[in-house]
Parts: C-alpha cells; structure tokens; sequence
C-alpha cells in the first residue's frame, strides 16, 4: 500500500529583484510595482512511497530535495500538483529547533521530547540513553551554548528517535559527528525499517543510500530525472555527474 503519494507536483519562489531598505527607497518604491524572478524550485514530480520502505531522495546542492521534504511535512504549500500523506509523518529537517542555549543538555532534553511529543515519564526514563547515545554523558549539565553545532545536532537527533514514527523524514541528519555515531544512527534506520516505519531519506553519501534504500528518485535542479532500483539511479547520477 503507498502511503506517500506525489504527483505532478511543483513549487515556485518569487524572488524581489530590489531591496528597499531605506525609507527614501520605500516611499519612492510605492510610486512603482516590484518586479519579481519566479524560480522553480521543483518541476512535475511525481513518485509514491509504499509502506514500510526507505526510499531515497539524491542529487546537488539546490536540486530541491529539502523542498520536497518540506512540502511532505506541510511546512510549505506546494504550487500546483497533489500530495497525499496515509500516515503520521515524523520530520528531522531542523533539528534543535527549540533548544535554549542557555539551558542545560538535561534541561533541552526535556524540553525537546515534550516538543516531539513524549510524555513527561517517558523523558525521564530515557534521559541516561539519550546522553549515552548523543556520547554526551559528561556534559549532561553544560549549558548548551559551550556546545558546537555536531553536540547539538547529536543531542536533537538521540532525543527525536525516542519518538515512535509511522513515515520519517530525514534530511542530511547523518551527516554530524564521527564514524561511531553515524553508524548508531543508521542501525536505528535500521531498528525502524524492520518494524515497518516508512522512511525518506534525503543524503549526499550515496553508499548510505544504496544500502538501506530500496528504491530511490534522482532530481536535478527540480525536475525529475528518473525513479527506480536504488543502485541504477545511484549509476546513472554518478555518470551523468562524470559527462558534466
């Protein structure tokens, strides 16, 4: 059963040619219409997702893969097109978005988990694995602004699994702290496959994605390039990357 659903969809941004930034500029803009640079951020995508699979989302910088993930989690509207989401979504786009840096990691942890939806003994039961599997048990009550950006990150994403999501959005997530610790998140990918939970997972480390995708979609500064087997679209991006 598909339990994403995409089609035709697009999103377009409009982007202000001037930038009035003083009050001259302001009144006289008023005399005159701002022009606008329409950029397609996405163009005519269509896929589906089935239940229980982790499906892959590659290419550049700026090919609109974070957008996607956006329109998915109904954080932005997309502009033409249809989406149709059968399940609770679970995104880790931005994680750490309400964390207090002048609180404690303690303190963040339970502040966080309340934001994802745990209940309050739920947090408490699970403070020592979050700290263990962040690797942050010495700095349990360090404010969190002596932190640098991969702690952070760490903390954010060993709190956000102790969710129990039904589809999960993953965008670059991975991408923080050494060997150990993404080798911790991707056995939770793992953990999560075998109970069912429906993944997407967006990276640029394409071996990661042609271990634990079973399918994956190739975009290309917004268009869709090609949709299928993980390993034939990971060959086909890697030699158009080579004739470019």
């Amino acid at each position: 059963m598909d339990v994403i659903k995409v089609e035709r969809l697009s999103k377009e941004f409009r982007i202000p040619h001037e930038k009035r930034d003083t009050l001259f500029a302001a009144l006289t803009g008023l005399m005159r219409p701002t022009s606008y640079e329409t950029f397609a951020a996405l163009k005519e995508v269509s896929f589906s997702v089935e239940e229980g699979e982790m499906f892959g989302v590659i290419g550049q910088n700026g090919s609109g893969k974070s957008t996607l993930l956006k329109i998915l989690s109904r954080i932005i509207r997309p502009s033409s097109g249809k989406v149709e989401v059968r399940k609770t979504i679970t995104p880790f786009l931005e994680l750490g978005v309400g964390f207090q840096y002048d609180f404690s990691a303690v303190e963040n942890i339970e502040m966080y988990g309340t934001i994802m939806g745990l209940s309050r003994r739920e947090i408490e039961n699970r403070i020592e694995d979050i700290l263990v599997f962040a690797g942050l048990e010495r700095f349990r009550d360090a404010k969190l602004k002596r932190f640098s950006s991969g702690m952070q990150v760490r903390l954010a994403f060993a709190t956000a699994v102790q969710t129990h999501p039904e589809i999960l959005l993953l965008d670059e997530v991975l991408a923080v702290g050494d060997l150990e610790f993404q080798k911790k998140c991707l056995d939770i990918l793992d953990t999560f496959k075998n109970e069912g939970v429906t993944i997407v997972f967006v990276s640029h480390d394409l071996e990661a994605v042609k271990k634990h995708c079973s399918r994956a979609l190739l975009l290309d500064y917004g268009v869709p390039v090609v949709t299928g087997e993980t390993r034939e679209v990971i060959d086909y991006y890697r030699g158009s990357l080579q004739k470019r």
